[in-house]
């Protein structure tokens, strides 16, 4: 049984338009390829054969990951998310008690993680610490460096 993926509008529309690459554009020039390498004679020495099949698989591989994803893709409805408590698709701002630096993050669901924009995934032991606190709470959480305590400042949308 494969397991549920919680995903936003836009982050099952990005692995849709992924897949449709991959199926459109990456599958026909790997097929194309194997083609070239067939033509140029004896498969059972040839290289170029032997890494497009290579290629081919992984490629199956990955096609065959995101059709999955999406066939248990479950949508999170964003206009149900409060700001009482933490919760995934809450924006959380942090303010660490050691350093006294501020951070703000987007807890979104694993495979829309971009820590370049401030999105963290729901799985990691920032997110994790935080998920059910409220404002005003102060929270140990222990990271690769040790145990930080974080207060939280603000939980928006």
């Amino acid at each position: 049984m494969s397991q549920v993926v919680y995903l936003t509008k836009e982050g099952l529309k990005k692995l849709k338009k992924e897949l449709e690459h991959l199926m459109n554009v990456e599958r026909p020039a790997i097929s194309k390829q194997i083609g070239e390498a067939i033509e140029k004679g004896d498969i059972s020495e040839n290289a170029e054969y032997d890494a497009a099949k290579d290629a081919q698989g992984m490629l199956e591989a990955k096609i065959a990951e995101l059709q999955g994803k999406i066939a248990n893709a479950r949508i999170l409805d964003e206009s149900k998310i409060k700001t009482s408590k933490v919760q995934i698709l809450n924006v959380v701002t942090i303010k660490n008690k050691k350093n006294n630096a501020t951070m703000k993050y987007t807890l979104v669901p694993e495979s829309e993680a971009d820590l370049k924009q401030g999105k963290i995934s729901v799985k990691t032991p920032i997110a994790k610490g935080l998920m059910g606190k409220k404002v005003g709470d102060v929270v140990d959480i222990k990271v690769p460096s040790g145990v930080i305590p974080f207060e939280i400042i603000e939980i928006s949308i």
